[in-house]
């Protein structure tokens, strides 16, 4: 499956707009992303990510391709949904995939036809919004619009980076903060 999907940085304003466009609540959930890197290849110059998703409705495990274009985050995906998130972790780890980092967030989603809207309040980082398309479109088609939904919403220009890049950003930033 092909995940096509821009991101930006939410404001107050964001969840009525996203009403206003006619979406409705879909629900809420709280996510625990811990990200693997592989033994064979480091996926932050592949552009690749290995996570295990744990929500309160079920665990799963998500393979994430490079990124397709410049514009979006959208890359193939293929996801299994998992018994045990810590026994998998520990098939993992067997292999020899490292544990690298964990996101947490909070998530409000919202539903517009085949379009979903993911409002993340992201633990370090702070508020986002996902535009997600899905169905039997083209992705070009799928792409222009959710393009043009976020540009819609007044959010401005997509963010390509995941939220394990920012997070890994914004550590470094502090770094050399408590160097200077």
């Amino acid at each position: 499956m092909i995940e096509v999907e821009v991101k930006a940085r939410a404001d107050e304003q964001t969840l009525s707009r996203i009403k206003a466009l006619g979406a409705v609540f879909l629900k809420e959930e709280n996510h625990v992303d811990i990200y693997f890197n592989s033994p064979l290849r480091d996926f932050r110059k592949t552009d690749e990510a290995l996570r295990i998703r744990i929500k309160d409705e079920g665990s799963r495990l998500t393979y994430k391709g490079p990124k397709l274009d410049r514009e979006t985050k959208s890359r193939k995906e293929l996801t299994v949904n998992i018994d045990s998130p810590e026994r998998m972790a520990e098939v993992l780890r067997s292999l020899g995939f490292l544990p690298s980092a964990e996101v947490r967030k909070h998530r409000t989603k919202y539903s517009l036809g085949n379009v979903t809207f993911a409002l993340d309040d992201v633990v370090g980082l702070g508020l986002f919004l996902e535009v997600e398309a899905s169905g039997d479109a083209n992705y070009e088609e799928q792409k222009r619009k959710v393009i043009s939904l976020l540009s819609q919403l007044g959010l401005g220009e997509s963010i390509r980076k995941s939220y394990l890049e920012l997070l890994e950003e914004k550590s470094k930033e502090c770094e050399g903060k408590e160097e200077e």
